[in-house]
């Protein structure tokens, strides 16, 4: 099978198509013959050993796994002998394991759900990560409730675009923050109101919310505080966000413990289970979430997708076509 390696740190040129051999799924590994497969901020990072700390989990001097590629959508192959749910011929999507960038992926069962049939394999693999870190970010770490009134920064990223849906389908009012290229595509996404951070700066606006989703960090945590409402909630979520607001974000913390009910957290690590696959899943055939393609490339050139992916202008996601659009 041709996949996708790297053995060091660095940019997206140590990543190399290879061919290896075909594994057999041992038990609760399922091998799906991949059609498509998105790619996720989490991608580059693994591929740079970034932010430092990280190399703890990943690898000190090398990568621990040299694959890459979290989100898959395809047809099972094979199942280990403990796997229940699934039988060679199922169209099956989802997450949690490296090495989706492949023609081949070994998958666990608990990580992996049936596609429903009017979606499509590119659209069922754009969904699992950036849609979970959504969905728990939103329902979960924020308890966001209908009514309430969220901003979504960094809204036409490839988390912020399901966030726009996903707050939307729970009843919130959304506001989103782009950049100008990108206003009409966010209000297509449903967002109620949003500004252009290239010509309005949201944190002077007067607004006030009950909670600021944050994938872009680039307010200082004090600006932050000032729209949020006095029980208001900031949740930063991604790799590089969580990074860089860490440190604002403990002694915010302490501010706020003496001065305001305002909390102000980070987005725990997603949790890859198939009861929110499924709740993804439903969202996808009922329309309520539709994933935006920015661009797809072939397998062959995954690493020219990191590299767009990490210049930070995608518009929702970037795909690898493995088998071809469905």
């Amino acid at each position: 099978m041709k996949t996708i390696v790297y053995d060091r740190y660095g940019s997206p040129d140590v990543l190399r198509l290879e061919e290896l051999a075909k594994p057999n799924p041992t038990e609760d590994r399922i091998l799906v013959k991949v059609v498509a497969a998105a790619t996720n901020a989490a991608d580059w990072h693994y591929m740079r050993g970034s932010p430092a700390f990280a190399r703890l989990a990943f690898g000190l001097t090398k990568p621990k796994t040299p694959r890459l590629g979290l989100d898959f959508a395809g047809v099972v192959e094979a199942i280990g002998p403990d796997v229940t749910a699934f039988k060679p011929g199922d169209a099956v999507f989802g997450a949690g394991v490296l090495g989706a960038f492949s023609e081949y992926h070994l998958a666990r069962e608990k990580g992996t759900v049936h596609k429903p049939e009017n979606v499509s394999f590119e659209d069922a693999a754009a969904v699992p990560t950036a849609g979970l870190t959504a969905l728990q970010g939103l329902r979960d770490a924020a308890n966001l409730q209908a009514g309430q009134r969220v901003l979504i920064n960094g809204a036409s990223g490839g988390v912020g675009t399901f966030a726009v849906q996903i707050a939307k389908c729970l009843g919130a009012e959304v506001t989103g923050v782009c950049s100008s290229s990108k206003v009409e595509l966010t209000r297509k996404l449903g967002a109620d109101h949003v500004f252009d951070y290239t010509k309005e700066d949201f944190t002077r606006s007067g607004q006030q919310y009950d909670l600021i989703f944050d994938g872009a960090a680039n307010y200082r945590m004090a600006d932050y505080a000032r729209v949020l409402k006095g029980a208001g909630q900031y949740v930063a979520f991604g790799f590089s966000t969580v990074g860089h607001m860490v440190g604002q974000m403990v002694v915010a913390a302490g501010l706020r413990s003496a001065t305001s009910s305002q909390q102000f957290g980070m987005m725990p690590t997603t949790s890859v289970n198939q009861d929110d696959l499924r709740t993804l899943g439903e969202m996808l055939e009922k329309g309520q979430i539709k994933p935006l393609i920015d661009r797809r490339y072939p397998l062959e050139e995954t690493a020219a997708a990191i590299r767009y992916l990490e210049e930070g202008h995608a518009r929702g996601k970037v795909m690898i076509n493995v088998a071809g659009a469905d």
